[in-house]
């Protein structure tokens, strides 16, 4: 997966540092509903669709797992979680940071979660 991601992010010309930021992003939305949404089960899988364009790169992320809202999720305060020492918690907070727009969707037995980054945005 990670070398197709590459592979992506050097047709749409992002930059070392910004492919390395939108793999963390992509993977780390994969990791969650992998852990999450699934239990790790291994007889359940998610697809990873990449839209890309001259402008724009989306990557639209599909399950069939319990639904996860990423727009919904209410940060923790980063001093909270540096003061408990508590594992996990900061990579949703990555992505919302990273990404330019992200956008859920949910159906049925079926979720989408598109990551879009915005080509040269700085």
């Amino acid at each position: 997966m990670i070398s197709q991601l590459r592979l992506y992010c050097d047709t749409a010309q992002l930059s070392e540092i910004e492919q390395h930021q939108v793999i963390l992003a992509v993977e780390e939305v994969c990791a969650n509903l992998i852990i999450h949404s699934h239990d790790c089960n291994s007889n359940e899988y998610i697809d990873l669709n990449v839209i890309s364009s001259k402008a724009l790169i989306v990557f639209e992320i599909l399950d069939f797992g319990e639904g996860f809202n990423i727009l919904e999720y209410q940060e923790p305060e980063i001093s909270q979680v540096i003061k408990s020492k508590r594992k996990g918690g900061l990579g949703i907070i990555l992505v919302k940071r990273i990404m330019d727009k992200i956008e859920f969707e949910s159906f049925e037995n079926k979720n989408i979660c598109r990551l879009y980054k915005i080509l040269n945005s700085k």
